[in-house]
């Protein structure tokens, strides 16, 4: 999300003009439509591996406008540019041209990268704000179906797809579906402009259909402010609205046959969860890709519903808890060793799948990790750990360059250089091709090993795979004792190659490793890769979708003679069969939870992968409003239904807590639901406290057909 170029202000509520301004710099210039140069069958011919599965990958995050200017021919020109990039609030010339130069020279794919997360390719506002600047990061949409002129047209984003894809590289777009652009009071941006395809749809004051929430900007005081009022002056979606639910998902529809391998999702804490589930119903319907979400957290910051998002949506996150944590230790030094162990131990035990989480030590909403005048072993060193870390390491642009920077826009600079001899990026290339060679580091589990405030040795292992890490962050020596580890008896090489100091070491029979004195700043990694005889499952992917969905079962020691997958106790139609990859297809099963095994051709079976969620049927998102429904103190209401999406009448898996604040307030209480399409459902609106006693309304219960293609409302009061 761009946090830091919009204003701090409420949109305002008036009505005025401005929307109507110059649609792009250049109105002649030639644009082909997304949908004319779609190609989803040799998209997906030519995928470099799976596009559910990115545990193995290591993302490269790019700012597109700031990496490299490929063709400067497709510059704005006028005040949205700025020659040299004197000016970071606008436009610099990076496009993707620029990017293809990069992975076509060698530069990402020596550093071993094998996923570039690109700005959000769609059309921006192209009017200046005296302080906020340009639309040159992306968040600023006014037409999510036409390419932004200034990365380049429809056949230089397929010449990226195709060039990523020939070398191996896979291509994750942002997606925005929170909001437009800011309407802000002094009317020098475009009033949070919308169009469809080339057609003016409407603008924050020119709204007559209810396109865009009008609640004023959100103050953070509870989840539903966050998600019904404005963040910042931001003109918010209602994503409940039925055109707008529509153009969200036909848009993304059409980013995914294009040939996209993976999507990130802004500001996912700002918009109706259950909604959310319906457009990742879409997107696993449509071509599943991975998908992880952007729900910002501060240091230190712990937050239920983040978890719970992470394990119902149906998509990843990104890894806050560890990237904010992994800067208190190697970046700030205000936490330690002891801090960052914790935060391992809790994502691991609230995520449902730790390893589909997206780990970074800095990003675009964040002041870069390399300080100005700083130590840069401490960026080697947070990449040498994020790299040998759970999850799917993402690195930042310029990161391997050691590029600073403050707030936004200091931590959007040019990229500096295209240095392959630094010291970052020696440990990014050797480090990211361990990931694909020892699944340890995709799939295994953390355990510690040895621990001080300043020293942390900690072992990943998965099957037969074991990787060892060891790294003293301190300018002192340590005597390292009492040392044990799963990797075989025998002598390992740094994987590092002394890059940052390591040495090799020796395992003794026992899985002992003799006492020895461990130097400053200094980062080991040892690993073994094993021959795993029997299937062990590492991940299943998407962890939701419907009958008929293809499932992607990542791991080891499958064989190559296809055994049986089973869905509870239901057999799926296997799709293909390796040792390490299996794609299956849910198979005909009523709504609910199902554990997932493998048994190979021998019959040996692995553990299961536990609460696969298969839903009913596609998904639509119903707003549910109860009024007069009094409550006392610690008391909420909830929905309960005959469906698995309603809980199938259990009231401890009933949908809610619903709302009462924004738009309605108490008596009367809404919550956006996700339900199968068209079906006749039956439901009761019921109460539960704090202690979990559960109140149902009374009467018989209540019917509703759910709307076939879009979003509905159902309204009635409670039933005492």
């Amino acid at each position: 999300m761009d946090y830091d170029d919009i204003r701090s202000s409420n949109v305002p509520q008036g009505t005025r003009s401005g929307y109507g301004r110059s649609r792009r710099h250049d109105e002649t210039a030639e644009k082909a439509d997304l949908a004319f140069v779609a190609q989803t069958a040799r998209a997906a011919a030519a995928d470099p591996g799976s596009s559910v599965d990115y545990a193995d990958d290591v993302i490269y995050q790019i700012v597109t406008d700031r990496f490299l200017d490929g063709n400067s021919a497709n510059n704005p020109d006028g005040e949205l540019y700025s020659s040299g990039c004197s000016n970071l609030r606008k436009y610099c010339g990076g496009d993707w041209r620029g990017i293809v130069e990069k992975i076509e020279d060698g530069y990402l794919t020596g550093m071993g990268i094998t996923a570039v997360w690109v700005s959000p390719p769609f059309e921006n506002v192209t009017s200046v704000d005296s302080d906020a600047g340009t639309s040159y990061h992306g968040y600023w949409a006014r037409d999510f179906k036409d390419p932004n002129p200034f990365f380049g047209d429809a056949a230089a984003f397929e010449g990226l797809i195709d060039a990523a894809h020939d070398n191996g590289i896979k291509v994750v777009i942002d997606f925005v579906p929170n909001h437009t652009s800011p309407s802000t009071a002094d009317g020098e941006l475009e009033d949070g402009v919308l169009y469809d395809d080339d057609a003016y749809v409407a603008s924050y004051s020119d709204d007559p259909n209810g396109y865009f929430h009008h609640n004023g900007g959100t103050d953070y005081s509870s989840y539903e402010d966050q998600i019904y009022r404005n963040l910042y002056d931001l003109a918010d979606f209602d994503q409940q609205e039925a055109y707008v639910d529509r153009y969200l998902k036909d848009a993304v529809k059409q980013w995914l046959d294009a040939g996209i391998d993976g999507i990130r999702v802004d500001a996912v804490a700002h918009m109706p969860p259950k909604w959310q589930k319906t457009l990742m119903d879409v997107i696993y319907d449509r071509r599943p890709v991975f998908t992880f979400g952007e729900w910002f957290l501060g240091a230190d910051e712990y937050n239920r519903r983040y978890y719970d998002f992470s394990n119902d949506s149906g998509m990843s996150l990104l890894d806050f808890r560890f990237g904010q944590e992994i800067r208190q230790v190697l970046r700030d030094f205000t936490d330690d060793w002891y801090g960052f162990w914790d935060v391992l131990r809790e994502t691991a035990d609230e995520h449902d799948q730790v390893v589909d989480q997206v780990p970074f030590i800095d990003n675009h909403d964040m002041a870069r990790f390399t300080v100005e005048g700083g130590e840069t072993v401490n960026t080697d060193m947070a990449l040498a750990v994020l790299l040998t870390s759970r999850g799917t390491p993402t690195v930042y642009y310029g990161t391997e360059q050691y590029l600073t920077g403050g707030a936004d826009p200091e931590n959007r600079k040019p990229m500096p250089a295209f240095d392959t001899s630094t010291t970052a990026y020696e440990v990014l290339s050797k480090l990211a091709p361990l990931r694909q060679s020892n699944p340890a580091l995709a799939y295994g589990g953390t355990r510690q090993r040895w621990l001080n405030g300043d020293v942390f040795v900690y072992e990943r292992e998965f099957g037969d795979n074991v990787a060892l890490v060891a790294i003293n962050r301190s300018r002192e020596w340590y005597e390292i004792t009492d040392l044990y580890t799963s990797l075989p008896p025998g002598s390992y090489a740094d994987v590092l190659d002394g890059v940052l100091d390591g040495f090799g070491t020796t395992v003794n029979g026992d899985g002992s490793i003799d006492a020895f004195s461990f130097g400053p700043q200094t980062v080991c990694v040892w690993e073994h890769a094993g021959n795993t005889s029997e299937p062990a499952l590492g991940r299943v992917g998407p962890t939701m979708g419907r009958t008929g969905h293809t499932v992607t079962i990542s791991g080891e020691g499958f064989g190559d003679v296809a055994g049986t997958v089973t869905f509870g106790s239901t057999e799926a139609e296997v799709v293909s069969w390796t040792d390490a990859r299996i794609e299956a297809t849910v198979p005909p099963l009523a709504g609910g939870y199902y554990d997932v095994t493998v048994v190979d051709a021998d019959g040996a079976q692995s553990d299961a992968f536990e609460g696969f969620e298969v839903l009913t049927a596609e998904q639509v998102s119903v707003r549910f409003v109860v009024d007069n429904a009094e409550t006392a103190i610690g008391e909420n209401v909830y929905l309960a239904g005959n469906v698995h999406e309603l809980g199938e009448w259990d009231a401890a898996r009933a949908v809610g807590p619903f709302f009462n604040q924004v738009v309605h307030e108490y008596l009367t209480w809404y919550y956006d639901v996700n339900v199968p399409a068209g079906t006749s459902i039956e439901f009761k609106f019921v109460k539960i406290d704090g202690d979990g006693t559960v109140t149902w309304e009374s009467g018989s219960d209540r019917q509703y057909t759910t709307p076939s293609d879009s979003t509905g409302e159902y309204v009635g009061d409670w039933r005492t």
